[in-house]
């Protein structure tokens, strides 16, 4: 049945909205009134209108953003679910309810009718890619193909979670260092743009020959207060400028290659690669999925186009009937534990238990690098920024203190 979205008035007078399916408008009409309910606008489930409705209210607004935290709630509760022997759509129809989000009710609506009209639930997941990424179609696809549903979708959102949390002490250790870095650049902009030239204005009254560092403060300062309109521009394009390199082909592949050869953030951007690329691949192995796919879908997540070269090399000599680990190894870019790791699990035919291994090791690894980065930049923003001010009052004050003495 088609998906719509209503907006109208209770028997109190107030506004309302929600989700419905319906054969049609009059029918979901018809089904509100029983319910006390005056529709006034409708609007058809997959974004346009679908008429009758008169009012300005744009669908858009009703959009709430569907987070990952979100996925990984939704899809713990159709494992259990299922586990308890519920049927699929019975299960879909229980989380349809159960959405407080409109855009993930709709979508969840949108699968259940097409689950219902005989379609996978794989196929049905895969027309929303904005919510459900080719990795969770592919496990969702091999969990029932196997018959383990469930299993498949449990272990699915383990591995969601485990995203979710590297990802929050990611940002959680980037918050400080941009928030000093940010009050850095607007107490030097402040002391550039006012400060210093008052105390300009007296050096020039007396006429005295001011110390070099001075006079590059007061340089600066000018030009920041007589040509901004000019060097906030550059700065603007500069940083726009870099933004679009960057999108290039030849400039991701550049930077990303630089990125790794960094003494501090290379070690660390490798380091969480490949944690996201041990527990993916063992997850989708684990699944079900076959090696040379899981492969394919692995390499989308690292996130860096040197990573992603070497996966697909090596998927590359797989096919031909090379091992996982001699390509990996060959490149470079996979420390030789990891390698040997992985050759191992080949040869025991432990393969995917390795990969947890590899994974849990570089996760935590990920996570002492991360905190001991944390406690290093939090002082060094802040002796930095001390350090700048510190040389601003002292080309401030040295000129000041040589006219005192000049006057006594």
């Amino acid at each position: 049945m088609p998906v719509y979205e209503y907006k109208g008035l209770n028997k109190a007078g107030k506004t309302v909205k929600g989700i419905l399916d319906a054969e049609s408008q009059n029918a979901l009409r018809q089904s509100l009134k029983a319910k006390g309910i005056f529709v006034t606008e409708v609007f058809e489930g997959r974004g346009g209108r679908a008429g009758g409705g008169s009012g300005d209210v744009e669908l858009g607004k009703l959009l709430e953003r569907v987070s990952l935290s979100d996925i990984a709630v939704l899809t713990r509760q159709m494992a259990t679910l299922i586990r308890a022997g519920i049927p699929l759509v019975e299960a879909l129809n229980a989380l349809t309810e159960q959405a407080e989000k409109e855009e993930l009710k709709r979508t969840l609506s949108d699968v259940r009718r097409k689950v219902n009209e005989g379609s996978s639930l794989a196929n049905a997941l895969s027309d929303h890619p904005k919510h459900f990424s080719n990795l969770y179609v592919n496990m969702v696809k091999a969990g029932e193909s196997s018959g383990n549903l469930d299993m498949v979708l449990s272990r699915l959102t383990d591995f969601l979670d485990a995203q979710i949390e590297l990802r929050g002490k990611v940002i959680g250790a980037m918050i400080y260092p941009l928030l000093m870095m940010v009050v850095g650049i607007v107490v030097l902009g402040l002391i550039f743009t006012f400060v210093i030239p008052k105390v300009t204005a007296i050096f020039e009254d007396q006429g005295a020959a001011l110390p070099w560092i001075t006079s590059v403060l007061i340089g600066i300062s000018n030009m920041l207060s007589s040509y901004w309109f000019i060097v906030l521009p550059l700065i603007v394009g500069a940083v726009v400028g870099f933004v679009q390199w960057k999108r290039t082909e030849k400039g991701t592949r550049t930077w990303d290659r630089f990125i790794l050869k960094t003494p501090v953030v290379g070690p660390l951007v490798r380091m969480i690669a490949i944690s996201r690329f041990a527990s993916t691949l063992g997850t989708l192995l684990a699944s079900g999925v076959p090696l040379l796919t899981a492969m394919d879908i692995v390499k989308n997540i690292l996130g860096n186009t040197r990573l992603v070269e070497v996966i697909e090399d090596a998927r590359v000599n797989i096919r031909e009937g090379e091992s996982i680990a001699q390509p990996l190894k060959r490149s470079g870019e996979f420390p030789p534990l990891v390698t040997h790791m992985i050759a191992v699990g080949e040869a025991s035919g432990q393969l995917e238990e390795m990969l947890e291994n590899v994974s849990i090791s570089y996760t935590q690894q990920t996570d002492i690098r991360i905190q001991a980065m944390t406690k290093i930049l939090e002082p060094l923003m802040i002796v930095g920024l001390g350090v700048a001010v510190a040389v601003i009052v002292f080309a401030v004050m040295m000129p000041i203190l040589k006219l005192n003495q000049t006057v006594m």
